[in-house]
């Protein structure tokens, strides 16, 4: 049997590995397309919740660096004097 042979139960990998350049950008494109008319914009009551929620987050988080940055550096200030 010669490789120019192709068998019926071909993979997927040989069928995307004989498509061209062009063909697997249009399939990306399309893709992409497809998937971007599945998004969903958030109300204005939804975007306000999420702004509040991140912004809450950030200060806990530089809440807590600070602290550990405090403490770090006394530790270090106590230990090296």
């Amino acid at each position: 049997m010669s490789e120019s042979t192709v068998q019926a139960g071909g993979t997927a990998r040989d069928e995307k590995s004989r498509k061209g350049l062009f063909a697997r950008i249009a399939l990306f494109v399309r893709q992409v397309v497809a998937e971007l008319k599945k998004v969903v914009s958030p109300t204005r009551s939804e975007l306000m919740t999420y702004t509040a929620v991140v912004l809450v987050f950030v200060v806990v988080v530089m809440i807590f660096v600070s602290v550990l940055d405090y403490v770090i550096g006394r530790g270090v200030l106590a230990l090296f004097g």
